[in-house]
């Protein structure tokens, strides 16, 4: 078959000769004309560690693609920093991010008729966004992760991105000198790749590289390292496959693949942004994820990677045992993965995985056997009660316990929390509520992840909790629920809650519950003013007039 299914519309076509001068003019020739064309998108920007390399990894594609006799043409997309912009106003445009590099992808390729698209990622919305894409154009594609940064160190204690942010709490709460601040802050992040625990990046890299739609390897290769070269290159090889093929991602992202997706972040202890990032991207393929699919696959799933926020290792730390892949197989051994799922390497997860060497337990305690896991069921729980009848997302890894009743201390936002640990206003035993920040309320949604640091560093992580309608970042740990549903901005009964109120969240029960009588309620609900909206215009009041819930996934492109 031809490969040039797209890019013949214009590039074959007499009566289009203004758009085959442009090509002349870029410098393609005759013979160029009748190959396919590939987009390699980048997501690539000198501002911070996750991205800043990712121009060069997608020349080395570029070049690798047309070794491979086919066009290869560099375009560029968006990124948003959460590093740099959790803990301001600026995160509200972080999961706002992901649908615009989702809608630029799609109308770049969509005008432009490419035949396959490669995409080269960084910062977690990155990967959601290219994958939803992927799945919208439906013609053959692979995403290529960035890789992750090293870990830092300084005074003989190893560092990641969270331990900036824990630091402040730590100041704040007088147990760190002004000069080891700085030195923290400046040893955190030593160079390219995105932040090096099981937090949100690695864990979509983890989650896509199941799911079938990278090559193996692609999401514990270190940023800068000879492996992530030469997976460029195979990028390069595998796309010629998939156009001669005609694999295309619906091909791949099948229910059983979204499966072993669910199944690698359950076992790796991923980030609960996961759970809005499937589901979007399964609506990108028409396959129907629900947070019921994650509870189940939670209760069926142990905990095996002790891996940080909540655990102790880096995924340097895994690639130098088998990476993910090493991983996989020994999920596959044990009956937890889909074997006959297709990937983008043209084989199924079985055959790619056949040659990758086995974990060796006896050499490394980062993975944990099925029979002795961290914990038997997976740390992702999805509870309902009267505070979240549309559900939420709770993180509970074991460390925290199963069950927390307190007394709600209410911020309407996330900027009066940092004031009220400098105060003392937060106490063990207290839960933290924070709202006004969902998809609506903010509007973007954004991370709690300063908050958390912020009772981290204080020394209450293990004596409060907190729900909000927000979200957390994958380097979130602590007793935390968020994703509420509905969202205070909506009505939702956090609106409601007040200082001093009783809270329960029950693990085992799947319920968090605010303790107040129903007439107590109805006389507050009858006084009740809900908020105008925050922006009159532009892109963050565009979001708020179209987002759907955070069950449904925040996305924007249903009625």
């Amino acid at each position: 078959m031809e490969l040039n299914k797209y890019s013949r519309t214009i590039t074959q076509d007499p009566t289009l000769p203004a758009a085959q001068a442009m090509l002349y003019g870029i410098g393609l020739t005759e013979a160029d004309l009748k190959k396919a064309q590939v987009g390699i998108v980048s997501t690539g920007f000198d501002g911070n560690t996750c991205n800043m390399h990712l121009n060069g990894l997608a020349a080395d594609i570029k070049k690798s693609v047309w070794a491979q006799d086919l066009v290869g043409l560099v375009f560029h997309t968006i990124g948003v920093s959460d590093g740099i912009s959790n803990g301001t106003e600026g995160m509200r445009y972080s999961l706002i991010s992901r649908e615009v590099i989702a809608d630029s992808i799609e109308a770049v390729c969509g005008a432009q008729y490419y035949d396959g698209l490669i995409a080269v990622v960084g910062c977690d919305k990155n990967m959601p966004g290219s994958l939803i894409a992927m799945g919208r154009l439906n013609r053959p594609a692979i995403m290529v992760y960035g890789g992750t940064i090293a870990g830092g160190h300084y005074k003989g204690k190893s560092l990641n991105i969270v331990s900036a942010f824990e630091a402040l709490g730590e100041k704040l709460a007088n147990k760190l000198s002004d000069e080891d601040y700085k030195g923290i802050i400046q040893n955190s992040c030593p160079g390219a790749g995105a932040c090096g625990g099981m937090y949100t990046a690695n864990t979509m890299a983890s989650a896509i590289e199941a799911l079938g739609m990278a090559l193996p390897y692609t999401s514990s290769n270190p940023a800068l390292s000879q492996e992530k070269t030469q997976e460029c290159e195979a990028a390069a090889r595998a796309i010629r496959v998939l156009l001669e093929r005609d694999i295309k991602p619906r091909d791949i992202m099948t229910p059983h693949a979204f499966e072993n997706a669910l199944r690698i972040i359950m076992a790796l202890g991923g980030s609960t942004n996961a759970v809005l990032h499937m589901i979007a991207m399964g609506k990108s393929v028409g396959v129907k994820i629900t947070l019921d699919d994650f509870q189940r696959l939670s209760d069926e799933t142990p905990l095996l990677g002790d891996l940080k926020p909540s655990g102790k290792y880096l995924m340097e730390d895994l690639h130098k045992k088998g990476g993910v892949p090493a991983v996989m197989k020994y999920l596959l051994s044990k009956g937890l993965l889909h074997g006959d799922c297709l990937t983008v390497t043209g084989k199924t997860i079985a055959e790619n995985l056949a040659t990758v060497p086995a974990l060796d337990f006896a050499a490394q305690d980062i993975i944990h056997p099925v029979e002795k896991p961290l914990k038997k069921s997976a740390h992702i729980q999805i509870l309902y009660g009267n505070l979240a009848p549309k559900g939420s997302v709770a993180k509970i890894t074991g460390k925290e316990g199963e069950r927390f009743k307190g007394t709600a201390r209410v911020f309407n936002g996330e900027f009066e929390v940092a004031k009220g640990v400098q105060e003392k206003r937060i106490k063990e035993g207290d839960v933290v509520v924070i709202r006004y920040v969902g998809p609506k309320g903010a509007p973007g949604m954004p991370e709690m992840l300063k908050p958390t640091s912020l009772i981290m560093g204080a020394g209450l992580g293990k004596s409060v909790a907190l729900i909000t309608d927000g979200r957390f970042s994958g380097g979130t740990h602590g007793f935390v629920v968020g994703h509420i549903t509905p969202e205070a901005f909506n009505g939702g009964l956090l609106a409601l809650v007040e200082d001093g109120d009783w809270i329960e969240i029950d693990v085992k029960k799947r319920q968090v519950n605010l303790l107040v009588d129903d007439k107590t309620l109805a006389i507050r609900r009858s006084t009740y003013h809900a908020p105008a909206l925050k922006v009159k215009s532009g892109l963050l009041w565009k979001y708020a007039k179209q987002v759907k819930t955070a069950s449904d996934g925040c996305v924007t492109d249903e009625e």
